[in-house]
């Protein structure tokens, strides 16, 4: 039995995670996108993953760049995930409309202002993976804030919920 793309989405959905905009430079611009298919891959060296539509903007960028920020939203981020989650976007509107500002990195990487974490990255390997790439890449420097992350569940954003036990 073959399995629907509703089906899949549903199920995935099913699965809680935490809400990242992966930013690149490039030619002087900013550009970013949301991305929740984020995850650590090895504590030595220190690696990460993030997984990218072959068709986003960004896939390219990340491709050509090699260098590229990951912002761990917090809770109070959910406008800037969902502006950066749009596929028509420019960095002078993400200011205006979702409140998003950025500093950057002695490397030029751009970090977002008010994420709960960021990671500065170098692009390890690349593997395509059906419609989208998986990017391994080394953590050069992190910055790590207080405070709660921006959750997503079921097609919506959430709260952190009380510790159990």
């Amino acid at each position: 039995m073959a399995v629907t793309q509703a089906e899949f989405r549903k199920a995935l959905g099913c699965f809680a995670t935490g809400v990242t905009v992966i930013t690149v430079d490039y030619e002087g611009e900013i550009h970013g996108m949301t991305a929740n298919a984020f995850a650590s891959v090895s504590l030595d060296p220190p690696l990460v993953l993030v997984c990218v539509d072959q068709r986003a903007r960004t896939h390219t960028h990340l491709h050509v760049k090699k260098r590229f920020g990951v912002n761990i939203l917090s809770q109070d981020q959910g406008k800037i995930s969902e502006y950066y989650a749009r596929a028509v976007r420019t960095h002078e509107e993400a200011e205006r409309e979702a409140g998003a500002r950025f500093e950057r990195t002695p490397h030029g990487t751009p970090v977002l202002k008010g994420a709960l974490a960021y990671l500065e990255c170098r692009l390890h390997t690349a593997q395509d993976a059906g419609d989208h790439t998986i990017f391994i890449a080394h953590v050069e420097d992190v910055v790590v804030h207080e405070g709660d992350p921006l959750l997503f569940f079921r097609g919506d954003y959430r709260d952190i919920g009380p510790i159990i036990g």
